[in-house]
């Protein structure tokens, strides 16, 4: 009988372990490029703010687990990841908190130390799901990080586009020269959206706001609807620009601060903590003496 669990949970840990080298392989695995999924890029609608079709048909799928999962769809577009990448993440994190215990259950077992079998059956179940929301809480870390950065770099971009249109030039030129100037990821996603503007022939306000809708930065949404008043009706906006971005930067500032603020006061909880253990010293040789 106890051959049969130890062969039991060898064939199911070396399934899941198995499972997971084979979905690591297929991602990491070179594959031809899909033309149709970038066509469906350049030509979303409008109207639309969720996440694109999958990029890669590798990860096809995987599109049901997604809708299954609900992933963030505006923190994955801002980390530039799709549902199905989300997906693979969460499954082979939860995959590896499931095979975890199973192994060290047959190394044990091999070692003659016997145990109940609900006991690695309940410690897989829970490590597994704990993985996987620790992968989903990354995510929503690095959004949260991406975020900080996308709005800093508005507040420069803000500047710059303020800069061209004192130089006299035109407000679409503005915006296409005031994100060559510098570099990193946030002005190569306002680029490629100026770029897709262009191809489509669409004004460069209208695809800066709904790359904010899509991506959940209504500041950058701000600098298109700023532009608009100067491409349609011809207004100086250049000082708006700039007053703009100096609001954006003390409420950065003061979220920042805010920030600061709710970390030091989760450090007077040791502190007081700490307090008790030295009140405690100090009292115990008094009782002693009682």
């Amino acid at each position: 009988m106890l051959l049969n669990w130890q062969l039991t949970l060898a064939v199911c840990g070396g399934a899941g372990v198995g499972l997971g080298i084979f979905l690591v392989v297929r991602e990491l695995a070179p594959a031809t490029p899909a033309l149709g999924p970038a066509l469906r890029r350049l030509h979303q609608p409008a109207e639309t703010g969720r996440v694109a079709a999958p990029a890669s048909r590798r990860l096809d799928s995987l599109t049901g687990l997604s809708r299954w999962l609900r992933p963030p769809h505006r923190q994955l577009a801002l980390i530039n990841q799709t549902p199905e990448q989300y997906a693979l993440s969460v499954l082979l994190s939860a995959l590896i908190g499931l095979a975890t215990p199973a192994l060290l259950a047959v190394m044990l077992l091999v070692l003659g130390i016997s145990f109940p079998l609900v006991v690695p059956v309940l410690v897989s179940l829970g490590l597994a799901f704990m993985a996987g929301l620790l992968a989903h809480r990354t995510v929503l870390a690095k959004a949260d990080a991406a975020r900080d950065e996308f709005r800093q770099a508005v507040c420069t971009y803000l500047d710059l586009v303020a800069l061209q249109l004192s130089a006299a030039h035109g407000p679409v030129q503005s915006l296409e020269r005031a994100a060559a100037v510098c570099d990193g990821w946030v002005f190569d996603r306002i680029q490629e959206s100026l770029k897709i503007a262009q191809m489509q022939m669409h004004a460069p306000w209208d695809e800066l706001r709904d790359l904010a809708d899509k991506i959940g930065i209504p500041e950058l949404g701000d600098v298109g609807a700023i532009m608009r008043s100067s491409g349609s009706e011809g207004a100086q906006v250049h000082e708006t620009l700039r007053s703009r971005a100096d609001s954006l930067r003390d409420q950065i500032r003061t979220d920042n601060l805010a920030r600061a603020e709710a970390v030091t006061s989760k450090l007077d909880i040791p502190a007081a903590l700490l307090v008790f253990v030295l009140l405690g010293f100090v009292i115990y040789p008094f009782i002693t003496r009682i």
